[in-house]
């Protein structure tokens, strides 16, 4: 597969953490953009066992290198011992960017991550964007096969992403030790994406899972910190009406989401694509307000009365509410929960995304095909 350029820009001068989840690309990129660079990968059991062992033996190295130089930490979670060496030469102030790369916040939070605080700037690398695929995109190859780079430049490309979800998550969480039980975690691991795209209900889990509602909290919160899934909380500015309380929950990727998600006698094909395209949906708008010079934020809206709308961006230069539909063909019934919202907040620009062919305005709202904009979704510009 030819190089595809990554819609994510670095900061010029300062470290910075590059956190993403594993095969986002994040040492690919690294590598590319800093070919000079003095490189440390932590995934190397030798450099970890090294590193490890004597992290002081940075400092020297540091104090080595000509000012101005780069180093790259690839994984940093796995030496977390090494942020206060970082923090140390950081404020000898002899111009050395450091990059932090790192698929999980968790040890970073427990073991000293605020030592950077002010002085490393947190960043994000997500999946593929379709704007960076270009004309190579297809919507029905990423709502089956997402948009992994690691899954995109292989052969066996559904192979590989059995093997991303059946090896690497339960992998790393047995590495970090972070269950007592991994045959309820494994457990859990089934059942919670039956919740993408729903608001998330921890109690009924709970009972599925056959373990306690603290033990689920937990699972859920090692999901969040490894970076692979997401939780919307509801829209509740200027609020005028009676709105739910609960969150909504998605995994991180439409193909983890398809693997993990078994197919039941119970279950249809379009119910399940459904909840994919939202979830491919919500995985680029997060890239979009990550790569953003802007700084926006991602909620949904639902009323007590069943009044929803699937994603409210709300930020410096624009406010937007869209919703996805999985037909071909638009409906009144579609547009209720848009009008309802517009009706709340006037200024809002509001979207409907579907599988069909033709851009159109109906009632008002705009109803553009989904995979035209997913193309056109560049972190350069405005939204719609």
């Amino acid at each position: 597969m030819h190089h595809i350029n990554r819609a994510f820009n670095p900061p010029s001068r300062y470290s910075f953490f590059l956190f993403g989840p594993r095969g986002t690309g994040k040492s690919t990129w690294v590598k590319k953009y800093y070919p000079n660079a003095f490189y440390i990968d932590l995934l190397l059991a030798n450099k970890r066992r090294k590193y490890t062992a004597n992290p002081e033996l940075l400092l020297k190295e540091a104090r080595a290198l000509k000012r101005g130089t780069q180093v790259v930490i690839d994984e940093i979670q796995k030496a977390p011992d090494l942020l206060s060496i970082i923090h140390a030469l950081i404020e000898e102030k002899r111009e050395i960017q450091f990059i932090l790369t790192g698929s999980s916040s968790r040890k970073l939070k427990r073991e000293g991550v605020d030592l950077l605080a002010g002085r490393a700037i947190k960043k994000e690398m997500h999946p593929f964007m379709a704007y960076e695929i270009g004309e190579n995109f297809s919507l029905d190859k990423a709502l089956k096969l997402g948009m992994l780079p690691l899954i995109w430049e292989e052969e066996d490309q559904k192979d590989v992403l059995e093997s991303y979800v059946n090896l690497y998550i339960i992998e790393e969480v047995q590495f970090e030790g972070l269950v007592r039980n991994i045959g309820n975690f494994s457990r859990f691991l089934s059942i919670i994406p039956f919740s993408h795209g729903s608001l998330l209900n921890v109690t009924n889990i709970s009972r599925e899972c056959e373990v306690n509602r603290g033990t689920i909290q937990s699972f859920l919160d090692i999901l969040r910190d490894l970076l692979l899934s997401y939780q919307l909380p509801v829209f509740k500015r200027r609020a005028k009406r009676i709105l739910s309380s609960q969150t909504k929950f998605y995994l991180f990727d439409s193909g983890v989401f398809q693997v993990m998600r078994k197919m039941g006698p119970m279950d249809t094909h379009s119910e399940i694509s459904g909840s994919a395209l939202e979830g491919l949906v919500l995985q680029h708008l997060k890239a979009w307000c990550d790569y953003n010079k802007n700084k926006y934020e991602i909620s949904y809206w639902r009323t007590k009365a069943g009044l929803e709308v699937d994603f409210i961006i709300y930020g410096e230069e624009g406010f937007w509410a869209i919703e996805v539909k999985n037909g071909t063909k638009i409906s009144p019934r579609d547009l209720k929960g848009l009008k309802n919202f517009s009706t709340d907040y006037p200024e809002c620009k509001t979207l409907l995304l579907y599988r069909g062919s033709s851009e159109l305005i109906d009632q008002n709202i705009r109803c553009m095909p989904c995979e035209k904009f997913l193309k056109d979704l560049s972190p350069n510009k405005l939204l719609f």
